[in-house]
This record gives C-alpha cells, sequence and structure tokens, in this order.
C-alpha cells in the first residue's frame, strides 16, 4: 500500500498551542511521523539576563502558567544554592503543600483535557468543575490563582493561618471523595476503556532508552520521581508513593495521574500536621556570589531543570531551563508509530498526543542548521535586533 503524509497543525482546532505533525500513512494506520515544535520562541531564558534575580521569579513562573509553581521552586532553588544559606524549615513545608495543590489542579486539569479528546466531555465539564476548588484554594493561599510568585527566593511570600489550614483540610476532602469516584468512572467505563486500552504504547524499555520523563514514564512501569530520587522542600522528611502501573498506555497514564493525586492530598495533610514552627524566609542581597547551580524538581509533566550562572551582578550572566514536554518528544514519536503487531489509527492520535500532558510554550528552542556543511549555530541577543531591524526596514 502507498503511503502519503497527513500534516496537522501547526495552526488547529484541536491544538491548544502550536505544533506540527507532519503523519505518514497508509490507509488508517499511522507509519511514520515528523514532530516540529519550533512554532513558539519567546526567549526567556535571554530575557531573564537582563533581569535582576528578584523580577525574573516573575518571569520564571510565566514559562508556563498551568506549572508556574514548579518553575519558581525551581528557580528560587536554583539561587538558593548561589547564596549558600539554610532556608526556614517552615518554608520548605509550605513550598511542598503549594507544590502538590499545583500538581492536583494540573492533574484534574489534565484528566478533563482527556475525557474532551475522546469525545466524553461530560467527564471533562465534571472534573473541570472540582478543579475550581484547588484553583480558590490557591487564590486564598496566595492572591492568586494562575501566576502566584508564592515561592520567592529565601522562602515563601506568605504564612498559613488557622483558618487557611481548616480550608485546606475541608477542600483536600472533598477533592479526595471526588477523585475515587473519577477512578471508579474510569475502571468501569466503556468509552473510556475503549479509547484508552492498548492505545499509544509506550513499553518500559522504550521510555527508558528515550530518556521519557514524568507520569508518562511511570505509566511505562519504571519508578523514577525526583522527588523520591533527589529530594529538594522537605520532600526527604514528606512520606509518599511513587506510582507506577505496567500497562503502558494511555489507561496507564490515567491511572497514574489519578493515584499521584491521592499521593498529593496525603502529602498536603502530612506537612499540615507536621508545619514546623518558625520564620518562612530569610533576607538575603540582591546581589548573590559569583557560581553556577543546577536545579531539578518533579513538574507535574515531569522532570525540569533549571541552571544559571552567576557573575557576581544582580543579574544572571546565563540561564538555562530544560522542560518536562522536550525530554517527551521522543516517546511521543514512538508512540505515533505502528510497529509489528502495533498499529496505530489515525483517530487515537488526539488521545495518544494528549497523553503526555504537552505544553509546547516552553518547549521551543531555535538553533541554526546548515546541513549542507554540517554547520550548527545560535544567535545573540544583538544579533537577533539587528536582523529584526533589517527585517522591518525591508517591510
Amino acid at each position: 500500500m502507498s503511503s502519503f503524509t497527513v500534516p496537522i497543525g501547526p495552526q488547529h482546532p484541536a491544538l491548544p498551542e502550536p505544533i506540527l505533525l507532519k503523519l505518514e500513512v497508509e490507509g488508517e494506520y499511522v507509519v511514520g511521523v515528523d514532530v516540529d515544535v519550533s512554532y513558539m520562541h519567546r526567549g526567556i531564558e535571554k530575557a531573564m539576563e537582563y533581569r535582576n534575580y528578584i523580577q525574573n521569579i516573575y518571569l520564571a513562573e510565566r514559562i508556563c502558567g498551568i506549572c508556574n509553581v514548579a518553575h519558581t521552586i525551581c528557580y528560587t532553588l536554583n539561587v538558593d544554592k548561589l547564596y549558600d544559606k539554610e532556608i526556614p524549615p517552615r518554608a520548605q513545608y509550605l513550598r511542598v503543600i503549594i507544590e502538590e495543590l499545583n500538581r492536583i489542579h494540573s492533574h484534574l486539569l489534565w484528566l478533563g483535557v482527556a475525557g474532551h479528546e475522546i469525545g466524553f466531555d461530560t467527564l471533562f465539564m465534571y472534573v473541570w468543575r472540582d478543579r475550581e476548588r484547588v484553583m480558590d484554594l490557591i487564590e486564598t493561599i496566595t492572591g492568586n490563582r494562575v501566576n502566584t510568585a508564592y515561592t520567592t527566593i529565601g522562602g515563601v511570600r506568605r504564612d498559613i493561618t488557622s483558618d487557611i489550614e481548616y480550608k485546606i483540610r475541608k477542600t483536600m476532602d472533598i477533592v479526595e471523595e471526588r477523585t475515587k469516584y473519577y477512578k471508579s468512572v474510569a475502571a468501569a467505563e466503556p468509552t473510556i476503556l475503549t479509547r484508552t486500552k492498548e492505545v499509544g504504547i509506550l513499553k518500559t524499555i522504550d521510555a527508558v532508552k528515550l530518556c521519557a520523563v514524568g507520569p508518562l514514564l511511570r505509566a511505562s512501569n519504571v519508578k523514577n520521581d525526583v522527588r523520591a530520587d533527589a529530594p529538594y522542600a522537605a520532600h526527604d522528611e514528606v512520606p509518599f508513593n511513587v506510582i507506577t502501573y505496567p500497562y503502558c498506555d494511555v489507561f496507564s497514564r490515567v491511572l497514574v495521574r489519578v493515584d499521584e493525586i491521592f499521593e498529593c492530598i496525603n502529602m498536603i495533610r502530612y506537612c499540615l500536621d507536621h508545619l514546623p514552627k518558625g520564620p518562612i524566609r530569610i533576607k538575603l542581597p540582591l546581589k548573590p556570589p559569583k557560581g553556577e547551580a543546577i536545579t531539578r524538581v518533579e513538574a507535574p509533566r515531569g522532570e525540569l531543570l533549571h541552571y544559571v550562572v552567576s557573575d557576581g551582578s544582580e543579574k544572571p550572566y546565563r540561564y538555562k531551563v530544560r522542560t518536562p514536554t522536550l525530554a517527551n518528544i521522543p516517546a511521543l514519536c514512538r508512540m505515533l508509530t505502528s510497529s509489528g503487531d502495533y498499529v496505530v489509527k489515525i483517530a487515537d492520535i488526539p488521545i495518544a498526543y494528549a497523553s503526555i500532558d504537552p505544553c509546547l510554550c516552553c518547549t521551543g528552542r531555535v538553533q541554526f542548521l546548515d546541513i549542507e556543511k554540517d554547520k550548527k549555530w545560535t544567535w545573540s541577543w544583538e544579533e537577533l535586533k539587528e536582523y529584526s531591524k533589517k527585517e522591518w526596514k525591508k517591510s
């Protein structure tokens, strides 16, 4: 059978962010895929070199609105390392609480989107209604729903009062009850089972070989979680289980994320029960010493990495971010390609793609490549500005 190429994107009603999937198909089966994520490059890393360390907190959390807390925690932990100062224990516990609340809302958001992708919009609306309880809680704690800037260099901005603690416990009880219901629905609903079981297969050996991260990796039966493997904040004191499932398909990813919500709830309760007394932050000078630091955290989508170089000034000399979605793109290509007895149907593309919980606005990277001369290069900020001026004059 002859094959032909079906392009999806970069702008498509089913895609909330720009990505180009070039699907090579034979009839209804996908036999090859090429992914291009370079349609959105915001230059945040370069912009961070032109702002001081405090201003960069607000820039770092805008790398991704959904997992903004993961970015601010990773950023502040990274800068904290430059100062080599001990952060107050109470602040470390508060960081865990806000991080796990962020993970709950992110996983509930994904569960609703997954329902939407398979035509189960009732699930989408019910789950997002319950997610609002978590968003309200985040607003109560931080003063904002999305970009919270709760974590700051040296600690956190706000403490939790007894009234807020009561609201957190009450909301966690409700979310736990609702999540149990959604898990029972996922395990029995024919629509979900038909559209997710043996769809988007990523075998354990492929997940490891292709360096997958986060729930995608754990749903391929690999016990890997930065919170357990390289504890940060107070994760070495807060007990939790690393959730894995052996099915290696979209259904497995549903179960991993749902069970991780239960773990998040238990971690938040533990933090409230054992919240240390004392200050919530220490005051640090605006200019950190010369040096470099690298930090990993477990974002809702997987391992997130920040790297900083300080030249002793009030601004970073260099800042680099590696997001989970970028790490999961090679695994996505494997999932979307038929191989042997495993066949990928065109109709399975939306849910298989969504199962990695993609976030493309923080993924795009730009590098010039001359294939004939085998050369690679990048431009400096000044070169980019000169190029923009020339193009503007031409227009």
